[in-house]
Formats: structure tokens, sequence, C-alpha cells
């Protein structure tokens, strides 16, 4: 109980801070239906089985009131109608506002830092929880809270009903009642708990390897891995289609159940409307009252049947989506440098999300306004650290840190299916006709967006197809050139370009950051050339620093990559 309510309780708060009244008004009118349905069969019953008995006699016919009754019967089946269609709108608009939110808050959650990371190598888990998670959580409130909640309320009123009859009918009606109706569906939610549980896993991993089959099948057929990803695909298959086997294997035993319940509470009944009439402690229509009553009230408990089998999967779902949506800690703000420099730390050490060694400790290390830095080390010595820090990703845990506003130029080139304007204006979406005219031409990249049909506007593919390698890591740096930041970041900005388009780039790059400050991760001398000071990174720590002129300076250039 205690793992239900840790990790129901976030989804819960969240539903009832976006929609709380369309939630609750909802679930009224949802009582309302199921109220109105159990009070017009009883009174239907009772209005049929008087007016027969009336018809019986000429005197009991003359004086016998049809009109309140028919009137009544009207009246309910008018709020049954009403309060299904409200039920209805209210209860699935309110749901499917409260999954939007849900998705923006999880996107957001997804969004940050080192989580973005994270999923970056397995985004068909991101898309998983962002669509098949999501929707599993509106069985919570749709097929079990609300039917749980209209359930035990019609128990409990049909049992007053039975108890102004007799009171031990209606206290063992009610008892039995509440024990086999909630208590079957509880059974069932246990058995298939794990199921459903094993269900969505399966789903997930068809879905994740169907994925990577369309996305990488050149290379999968290159390393003739064709063959084993469609075995591992059907494999998924197969495990989510046993799992989906074991399901409908309760949910069977779970309708049998209700029936029998039924059957023995509508026997059950009736053995005790007909002696307590037999008695005449109730008249015959009383009786048919009371047991149209009973037949009603066992109805609602049979709509747990689905959110039984799904209270696995909407657990999971929870399980996995909650820790998102909790509102990060917001960072403290970065401190202002000091006048005259780009940034300065001291006595630094940082470390990656569940990370026990630290993936930077730098003791002192200052750039001044205007100056360039070049970091050189083997991969994984720390360079990317040291701009993810910079930049804010990478939140320190001892030291201070203080930066001007930087902007990342990462290696790996982000294009969106958009038109080139719109993948432009990412970076300023104020920014004029002119202005982006501007940018382009400082990256080289104008002549080429203006011989295309549309200009600007030509809309790009998926990750930016329609473009060559070239014109994608311009377009990336014309966005660059666009955020007026006083400090540059950059990783290794020229990786896979040509040497004749790499020294272009880095040629409009120096020329742009005139008056700003650079830093850029590297393996090519090309790159490092245009600094002014060399860094050397080994295992997160700062081991050389050179100025230009001097013989280390140097010596540091010929470690790298030539052109």
């Amino acid at each position: 109980m205690s793992t239900f309510t840790a990790d129901i309780k976030p989804i819960l708060r969240l539903f009832f801070a976006e929609r709380r009244r369309a939630l609750l008004l909802g679930a009224a009118l949802a009582a309302a239906t199921v109220t109105a349905g159990i009070a017009l069969l009883g009174l239907s019953g009772w209005f049929i089985t008087a007016t027969s008995l009336a018809g019986l006699s000429a005197a009991a016919a003359v004086t016998f009131d049809v009109f309140a009754p028919s009137a009544g019967i009207r009246l309910l089946a008018i709020i049954r109608t009403a309060a299904r269609y409200g039920e209805r709108l209210a209860t699935h608009d309110a749901t499917l506002g409260v999954l939007a939110a849900l998705r923006e808050r999880l996107f957001r959650g997804f969004a940050e830092p080192g989580v973005a990371r994270t999923l970056l190598h397995r985004p068909a888990r991101l898309l998983f929880r962002l669509t098949a998670d999501i929707d599993a959580l509106d069985s919570l409130y749709l097929r079990i809270l609300v039917p749980a909640a209209v359930a035990i309320g019609a128990g409990l009123a049909a049992s007053l009903v039975l108890a102004l009859m007799h009171p031990l009918f209606g206290l063992l009606f009610g008892v039995f009642l509440a024990g086999t109706g909630l208590g079957l569906p509880l059974i069932a939610a246990r058995a298939a708990r794990k199921h459903a549980r094993r269900r969505a896993h399966g789903i997930e991993a068809l879905r994740s390897r169907t994925i990577d089959l369309v996305a990488g099948q050149t290379d999968l057929l290159m390393a003739g891995r064709l063959a084993a990803q469609r075995s591992a695909i059907a494999a998924a298959d197969h495990y989510a289609g046993l799992a989906d086997d074991w399901l409908n294997r309760v949910e069977t035993g779970l309708t049998f159940g209700f029936g029998l319940v039924s059957t023995l509470l509508l026997t059950a009944s009736l053995l005790a409307v007909a002696a307590l009439a037999e008695t005449n402690a109730i008249t015959t229509p009383v009786a048919a009252l009371g047991l149209l009553v009973a037949f009603a009230a066992a109805e609602p408990f049979t709509a747990l049947r689905r959110g039984a089998l799904e209270l696995g999967r909407t657990l999971l779902a929870a399980k996995r989506v909650a820790p998102r949506l909790a509102a990060a800690a917001t960072p403290e703000p970065m401190g202002l440098p000091l006048p005259g420099f780009a940034f300065s730390l001291a006595a630094v050490s940082a470390f990656h999300e569940n990370s026990a060694v630290p993936a930077l400790q730098v003791s002192e290390l200052t750039l001044q306004q205007g100056e360039r830095l070049a970091m050189i080390g083997s991969s994984g010595a720390g360079k990317s650290s040291l701009l993810a820090l910079l930049s804010g990703e990478l939140p320190t845990r001892t030291g201070s840190v203080a930066a001007a506003t930087a902007t990342l130029l990462t290696q790996r080139t982000e294009l969106f299916e958009d038109s080139l304007r719109g993948n432009l204006t990412l970076a300023d979406p104020d920014a004029s006709e002119a202005r982006l005219r501007e940018v382009l031409a400082a990256a080289g990249l104008l002549a080429d967006i203006e011989a295309m049909p549309r200009g600007i506007d030509t809309r790009l593919g998926e990750g930016g197809l329609g473009l060559s390698g070239g014109q994608s890591r311009r377009l990336a740096l014309a966005r660059l050139f666009l955020r007026d930041t006083p400090l540059w970041l950059l990783d290794e900005p020229t990786e896979g370009l040509d040497g004749a388009t790499a020294r272009d780039v880095l040629c409009r790059l120096s020329a742009m950051a005139a008056g700003r400050s650079l830093v850029i991760a590297t393996h090519i001398r090309r790159e490092a050339a245009i600094a002014d000071r060399i860094a050397v990174i080994e295992g997160g720590r700062i081991s050389e620093v050179s100025r230009r002129g001097e013989a280390a300076f140097e010596k540091a250039l010929d470690r790298l990559r030539p052109d």
C-alpha cells in the first residue's frame, strides 16, 4: 500500500492541481448516472407491480395514482441520460486536459541537461514515456478512481434502501456486496499486475527494436544483423503476446466471478424479499423494488473489471513518470565574473549524474574578455565537461564558478524538420529578415540559400535532410552568430568537414568572434591554432596552460591531429 501511495501521489497531485473542478464534476455526474439508473429500475419495478395489483380491483384502480410515479420515472430517465452525457463530456475532457499537462511537465523534466544526455542514447524510451506511459495513466481516473468511488456509493445507497425494508437485510447485503464487489477486482488486480507489467515491457521492447530496425537498417545490413534484429522483434512480440494471454485468462476468471456473485446476490435477495413479503413486512411492489435495486447495485462493481486488469500497467507508468513530474530545483544562478574577464573557476569539482568519480577538478582557471582558449586532451579527459560547466549544464559540487552568458556549439549539428528560417530563429525568435541574411552571409551560406526555390523558407527533412554536411555546419554557425553573447563555447566546431570548408568556417568564426571570448575543445591543430592559450586536460584536471609564443604552446599544437 505504501508503494502504491508513493507511486500514485504525485500523479494525483498533478491531476487535481490541473483540473480539480472538472474531475470532481465528472465523478459527481458519474455518481448521479448510476444512482438515477438504480432508482429508475427500482421505481419502474415498483410501478409495474403496483399497477398490476391495482388492476385486480376496480376500487384500487380508480384511486391508484399513476401520474406521480410515471412522472418520477420520466424525470429519472432524463436525469440519467443528461448525467451520462455530462459525465462522458466532463471526465474525458478533464482527463485529456490532465494528460496534456502531464506530457508537457514530463517533457520539461526530460529536457533537463543530465536527463537529456542520458535519453539521447535511447530515444525510443523517451517516446514510450511520452505516449504509452501517459496514455496508461488515463485508466487511473476513468477506470479505477471514479468507478470505485461510484460503486461504493451505489452499494451504500442500495444498502440503505434495503435496510428500510429490514435492517439485517440491508446490512448483510452491503457487507456481501462490498466484500465481493471490491474483493474480486483486488484479487484480479494482484493476479494481473505482473502480466500487465510484462505486457508493458514487451510492447516497449517491440517498439524500440522496430524503431532500431527502421532507423538503422543500413548499418544492420552491413553488419549482417538484420536477421538477428528481426528475431529480437519477434521475441518481444511473443513476450507481449504471452502476457496478453494471461491477462485474458484473468479477465475471463473475473467475469465468471462477477457473474457468480451477481447470481448469488440476486438469488439471496429474491429469497429475502419473498420472506419479508410473506410475513407482510413489505408489500409486493416494495418487494419488486428491493429485488431490482439489489440487482442494479451490483452492476457498478463490474465496471472495475477493466481497471483491475490495467492497475499493474498504470502503477508501472506512474512509477516511471512520477520522478520527472516533480518541479526541478532551480539551480543557483551562476555568478558574473570580474570586469574584464569572461569566466573564472576556483577550487571546482563537478560530477555527472549518478557518478562517484569527479568529471572535473580545477583548482584555478580564468579567461580574459576577448581571449581565446583551446582545450586539448584525449577523449574522456574532461573537455566537454568543462564546456558543460561553463554553459550551466553541469552543476558544481564544490568551488565557485563565475562566467559571462555563454552559447554552446556542440559537435553535433542539431537541425529539425522545419524551414531554414525556423531552424535559424531558434537562436533569436525576434530576429529581423536583415539580421538573418547578415548571419547567413557571415557563415557563407547566403548564396546557397538564395539559390534554393523557396530561399530561407525552404523546408528541411528530418535531421536537416536536404543540406550537405558543410551546409548544415554553416547553418549551425549562423545560429551561433545570431546569439549575441560575450562567450562562445565550441566543441570541435569543424570536425567532419573537409579541409577547405573547415578553414573557411574557422576564418569566418574568427572574424565574427572579434571582441568575444572563445573556448574551443579540440583534437585538431587548425582549431587550436586560432587560440591565444592552450590548456591540456588529463583525467579531469588541467595539467598545463601555455600562451602563444611559448615553446610549450607549439609543443601542444604538435600533439594535435594535423589538418
